[in-house]
Order: C-alpha cells, then sequence, then structure tokens
C-alpha cells in the first residue's frame, strides 16, 4: 500500500467520523490515534543493516500443486520483504542462487538450514516450511478455491541459534478462500501472496489496521491487539 493511499484512508476515516460523530475534534483525534497504532514486530528485520537474508521453503513432494509452490511461495516473500518491510533487494539470496547451489550439492538433502545459509553468504534463514496445500476446482467452473497452511521460524547463522519466534515451536501460517479464483496458477498466487504477508509482518513495526488479512485462519496473535 502506497503513502498517498494510506494517505486517502486517513482521510476518508477522519471525514466519516467528524460527519457521524456528535463530538467533532474528539472523533478526530480517536480515529487518528487507532490509525496510528502499530502491531511491534516480534523480531525487527529493519535494524539487520547490511545482513542479508535466505528463504528456504521446503516443498513436500505430495504437494501437487500444478506449479511449482517452492518459487511461487519464495517470490511471493521476497516481494513482502522489499515492499513492506523495506529490506533491499540485495541483501536478499535469489532463487536462482538457492536453485544452483541446491542442484551443485548432492548432499543437500542433509544439510540443515543454517548450513545452507552459511553456504550461500546469509546472516539469517527464514525457513518455511509447507504442511498443507489443497486446491479444489469448482465443478463445471475454471475457479479454484484453496487452502495452504505452512510453519515459519527465522535462524541465525552465525549462531545456528532461532531467533524467531522465540517458542520453541514454529509459527503456524494458515490461509485459504472459498470465494473462487480463476485457474489454479491464480489460486496459487493468491494464497502464497496471503501466506507471504502473514510471515513478514511479524518481522516490522505492522500498522494495526492492516495486521489482519481476509484469507488468514486461525490464531495470528491479532487478538492481543484487537483492543
Amino acid at each position: 500500500m502506497t503513502k498517498k493511499i494510506e494517505k486517502l484512508i486517513v482521510v476518508v476515516v477522519l471525514a466519516a467520523g467528524l460527519l457521524n460523530s456528535g463530538c467533532g475534534m474528539v472523533g478526530i483525534v480517536g480515529s487518528e490515534g487507532a490509525y496510528e497504532k502499530k502491531v511491534p514486530a516480534e523480531y525487527d528485520l529493519t535494524k539487520q543493516k547490511g545482513g542479508k537474508i535466505l528463504v528456504l521453503v521446503e516443498q513436500p513432494g505430495w504437494a501437487d500443486t500444478k506449479t511449482n509452490l517452492r518459487y511461487y511461495l519464495t517470490r511471493a516473500i521476497h516481494q513482502s520483504l522489499v515492499a513492506k518491510v523495506k529490506v533491499k533487494p540485495p541483501y536478499i539470496i535469489t532463487y536462482k542462487q538457492l536453485a544452483d547451489f541446491r542442484s551443485d550439492s548432492s548432499d543437500f538433502s542433509s544439510l540443515s538450514p543454517v548450513e545452507v545459509g552459511k553456504a550461500l553468504g546469509a546472516d539469517t534463514v527464514l525457513l518455511v516450511t509447507v504442511e498443507n496445500c489443497q486446491l479444489a476446482e469448482m465443478h463445471g467452473t475454471d475457479y479454484y478455491n484453496g487452502l495452504l497452511s505452512v510453519q515459519a521460524s527465522l535462524f541465525q547463522t552465525a549462531t545456528g541459534e532461532k531467533v524467531w519466534p522465540e517458542s520453541e515451536g514454529n509459527r503456524s501460517i494458515k490461509v485459504s478462500f472459498e470465494t473462487g479464483e480463476r485457474g489454479a496458477e491464480g489460486a496459487v498466487n493468491r494464497l502464497v501472496s496471503a501466506c507471504a504477508y502473514c510471515v513478514t509482518r511479524y518481522f516490522y513495526n505492522c500498522p494495526r489496521y492492516i495486521f489482519k488479512t481476509f484469507d488468514e485462519r486461525g490464531d495470528s496473535g491479532w487478538e492481543d491487539w484487537n483492543q
């Protein structure tokens, strides 16, 4: 979302508050304060100046989406890191670099995420493991509904330590939609875009009004901030 659009939203919200509130300026102040509230980053990647990050997506062989889910999810996360977290592209290990390393390494499957990250010169590794992916064509149409669930965690390559989330487990992300997207690839793009956003929003101070997404399912921690 661009700054111009964000400013336009503020203007519309403030105008609505002024028209509908009998308190005038009180309505304006309240609306502006709600707009400015942010959900604090759980791990602030914006402070990682000059550090490189590797996005490592693990996709099970049974996840038949008719597209390369590993590629699409990696690409979506890269785009979200740049657009939302403001990571500069030179500090993101490209999918091609990872793919070339994977194909050139006979022992790739035995390497840990941290070992892969070190080999590619990454300071942190964002590991995203696909748990479930389902696409279903709506009978008699070219429209699909879908579901995607992943487990995500972030590691420092220097220490091998998992730095996010702070709990012992991983961050569970689940997205789905039933309204229908045309074509399998369009459905996959919608799923991975929603999933990528739900992962990367924890790495910067995310505006509260966009923290929750329409396609998200399950516990996001949003309830703690929806006060």
